[in-house]
């Protein structure tokens, strides 16, 4: 039988053997590059021999790794990996902070051919399963990602081969590039003309290889945050770390999250589950701790968990850090863990991102910022490998200067409890227990300030002062000492060992119930970080069961600080214009007690429960709480509250010479003298934002029309604008009544953004377009030329104006400045790099 192939076939054939003839050379050049041995490619060179060997080649700034032979399927080996940067930018809004750790992955390298490659798992997808066919299926469905591939150099008759490792570490692993981009700060480029190896930084241990390189990135156009942290900011010179960690072996059990008990989780995709379950799994994050004993209710540990604290934190801080991380002992010692769980110092010459250390880091910025707590873990089971705190070095500082704020500097450095550097260690003792509860794998529980003061160290502290019966503030028991009730709760979950024999679901199960018995709900930052977020108890930065009576009580502090406000709250030789930033933090010190109260506005009472929990049905907040909490909203924008006292505005003084201004100071419009009128809008425009808050207005309307009880988003707007367009009367001195319209012209530009929202249905839209129309035609139709009357005809002409644009448009109105920031982003030029605020302690 003769074959007769048509011409574009035939043509397409000869393009297929061209294409192979170099290919079928290439195994012959391979074999023959490789017939070099690895002791004659690294001679000379010092091998250090860990996990993997690795040859350090100072002469030509490379690096050599020496791999095991490959196995029948090309496969060496597989570790988890993981990038981050031993030296910084120091900048908490671009995010690339020293010590900062990237993601773990797993790394499998396999030989094909003449290359090694660096393949990324893919862990999302998977199928738990013993048979290897539907494990394979599963690989085959999803794409992985090859990182890196580097050519074999050497290979020896065993099947051992090397590679130069060098483009592995000097690329951009971290993704500085990326990072810079997204905060704005420019377009870099990695330069290789001015990044090296640090060869000195290459270690090998018996679990970790840990590698290091200089990398310069190199832009045009530097942004801002560049330009006030790098010295040339046209480059950017870090240092990233990468290591290769061995896999931990198969001791470990995974542990099922329940969203009851408040750990993080990895979650994945499992295809190989039963029809009748969920595809989605999550392990919660915990590290490996196995009693001795495991009959025994109380055992001793095989392997204690030790975090390690930088010896870098000077003292009293360091001290206090290790004392503040401690008290985590008592919740494994609860749950029947003898010595599981210490804290030391960091053992001289140690590497705080060697995988062998828990390491609690001290990390210095240009700008204040958050810290965190984190570490390595394995994707495949949750596993903690490492964990890895990050605490900023300007917190104490920060807090000092609030508690200066509010006290004064006449205790200052006095060791009084009283004492403003002693409170701000005291807070520093409390968020090292926090920051080394989410590297123990422990998430945020923001209702916990809600049961009787303080049940965890997860939660925000608002720093606690009390009004004594004699009119003063006593801040002795601002913070916390250790864990609490929801600690050890969770640590008896997420840790609790078992006898042989128990049925761990069901046992895990009773402790989640037990905590909802006893009240321990738990709610996290989805619940609670939204400005429109719903639920009474889960707030940030708060006191008290009661949020609205919290509040009333924090405007009382408040007031007592402002009246005494002056040159006191100022360490004596400094600049007395830096009181600005100090009076910031008093004259704002309600601000999230003012989130907290208003949350309670068409709130929403619910927990996480799960299927069969029994009664875990939402309800809406009743009533007369919503309307309490709406009275003490309200009376945040009393004229009386938000006018500067005359004391104060004296001393707030135009800026001296090399102290220019910056982020944590009001804005305004009177500069160079503070805008004390500036300052209330900005006030003002905090309570306002909470409650025009979109979805919280839908919510209103919502909740209302199904039971009649509750207030209605017209009520709210009744009692808005009784509150702030009766206030400006001829009983109200002139000074109160010039705040009052400052605060009426920031009401109507948010009644004026809420109308515009493209969120807000139309069942809002109508009602503030409503309130809008009947509030333009009242304000236009003032009569007389009183200072008054006049604000009133311009502020009903604003309206008009809002209604000719139409839907979409623009809102007519300036905005109030924008209140300095509470969450720790920010700088503060002045000489004193300490002079910035505490994320949010405000």
């Amino acid at each position: 039988m003769k074959l007769v192939l048509s011409q574009s076939t035939r043509r397409a054939l000869t393009v297929l053997v061209l294409l192979a003839a170099p290919a079928a050379t290439a195994p012959g050049k391979a074999v023959a590059r490789a017939e070099e041995r690895i002791a004659a490619k690294v001679q000379g060179l010092a091998a250090k021999k860990g996990l993997l060997t690795i040859y350090p080649d100072p002469r030509h700034g490379r690096l050599w790794l020496e791999l095991p032979a490959p196995g029948p399927d090309g496969v060496v080996g597989s570790y988890l990996y993981v990038h981050g940067l031993l030296r910084g930018v120091g900048s908490n809004p671009i995010g690339l902070d020293r010590g900062q750790l990237g993601t773990a992955r797993v790394l499998t390298l396999r030989r094909l051919g003449p290359r090694v490659l660096f393949e990324q798992e893919n862990l999302r997808y998977r199928a738990v399963s013993d048979n290897p066919a539907e494990r394979r299926a599963m690989a085959e469905s999803f794409a992985g990602s090859v990182l890196w591939a580097g050519e074999i150099a050497a290979e020896e008759p065993d099947g051992r081969i090397l590679i130069d490792l060098s483009g592995f570490l000097l690329r951009d692993a971290h993704g500085v590039v990326a990072t810079l981009k997204q905060a704005g700060e420019g377009s870099f480029s990695l330069d290789p003309s001015r990044s090296a190896i640090d060869l000195g930084g290459c270690l090998a241990f018996p679990d970790n290889l840990e590698l290091e390189a200089l990398l310069t990135f190199a832009g045009n156009e530097p942004g801002p945050e560049l330009a006030a942290t790098v010295p040339a900011p046209q480059s950017v010179t870090v240092v990233q770390h990468q290591s290769l960690i061995r896999l931990p072996d198969a001791g470990y059990t995974p542990r099922l999250f329940d969203p009851r008990t408040g750990s993080y989780a990895e979650t994945f995709a499992d295809y190989a589950v039963p029809l009748d379950r969920p595809i989605e799994r999550r392990y919660l994050v915990r590290h490996r701790l196995q009693k001795v004993d495991p009959t025994a209710a109380r055992s001793a540990v095989k392997k204690p968990i030790v975090y390690y604290v930088d010896q870098g934190a000077p003292e009293p801080v360091r001290s206090a850090l290790v004392e503040g991380a401690r008290w985590w002992a008592r919740a494994f010692e609860e749950a029947g863990f003898l010595d599981a769980y210490r804290v030391e110092l960091l053992p001289e010459g140690a590497h705080p991102l060697d995988v062998r250390y828990n390491v609690i880091q001290w990390v210095h910025r240009a700008t204040r910022g958050w810290s965190y707590g984190g570490g390595v873990i394995d994707p495949r089971t949750g596993e903690m490998v490492k964990g890895h705190v990050t605490l900023g070095s300007l917190r104490v500082r920060q807090d000092r200067l609030l508690f200066e704020g509010l006290l004064g500097t006449a205790r200052t450095g006095s060791g009084a409890p009283e004492d403003p550097v002693q409170l701000s260690l005291a807070r520093i003792r409390q968020l090292a227990a926090h920051e080394v509860g989410h590297a123990l794998g422990f998430a945020h529980n923001f209702a916990a300030s809600t049961w009787g003061g303080r049940a965890s160290v997860m939660d925000y502290p608002a720093p606690w002062i009390r009004v004594t019966v004699t009119g003063d503030l006593d801040p002795t028991d601002a913070y916390g000492v250790g864990v609490g009730e929801w600690d050890r709760h969770a640590v008896r979950y997420a840790y609790g060992e078992f006898p042989p024999g128990t049925d761990e679901a069901a046992a895990l199960a009773a402790i989640a119930s037990e905590g909802v018995a006893r009240g321990l709900h738990f709610l996290t930052d989805e619940d609670a970080r939204p400005l429109g977020s719903a639920h009474p108890l889960a707030h940030l930065w708060d006191n008290g069961e009661d949020a609205a009576e919290e509040l009333l009580r924090t405007l009382e502090v408040r007031r007592i600080a402002l009246s005494r406000f002056g040159a006191g709250n100022l360490a004596a030789g400094r600049p007395l214009a830096l009181l600005e930033e100090v009076f910031a933090t008093v004259y704002l010190h309600h601000r999230y007690q003012l989130e907290a109260a208003g949350k309670l506005i068409a709130g929403l009472d619910y927990r996480h429960a799960l299927a069969g929990d029994g009664d875990a049905a939402a309800r809406p907040v009743p009533a007369a709480a919503q309307r309490r909490a709406l009275a003490a909203v309200l009376a945040a924008l009393e004229p009386e509250r938000l006018d500067v006292p005359e004391g104060a505005l004296a001393l707030l003084l135009p800026r001296p010479p090399e102290h220019p201004p910056n982020r944590e100071m009001f804005g305004g419009a009177t500069r160079p003298a503070f805008d004390a009128l500036g300052a209330a809008a900005t006030a003002a425009d905090l309570a306002l934002a909470v409650l025009l808050e979109p979805a919280r207005a839908t919510r209103l309307v919502d909740q209302s029309r199904r039971d009649g009880e509750l207030p209605g988003l017209g009520e709210v707007l009744d009692r808005l604008s009784e509150r702030v367009f009766s206030a400006a009367g001829a009983a109200v001195s002139p000074r109160l009544a010039e705040v009052s319209r400052a605060v009426q012209a920031a009401t109507v530009r948010r009644l004026g953004q809420l109308w515009l929202d493209p969120r807000a249905p139309m069942a809002v839209k109508a009602r503030v377009g409503a309130r809008l129309e009947r509030l333009g035609t009242q304000l236009r139709g003032a009569a007389g030329e009183t200072e008054q009357a006049v604000h009133d005809r311009a502020l009903g002409r604003e309206i008009e104006r809002l209604f000719e644009h139409g839907t979409g448009a623009p809102v007519v109105l300036p905005a109030a400045a924008a209140a300095p920031p509470g969450q720790p982003i920010g700088s503060l030029a002045s000489e004193d790099p300490g002079c910035s605020w505490e994320e949010a302690g405000w």
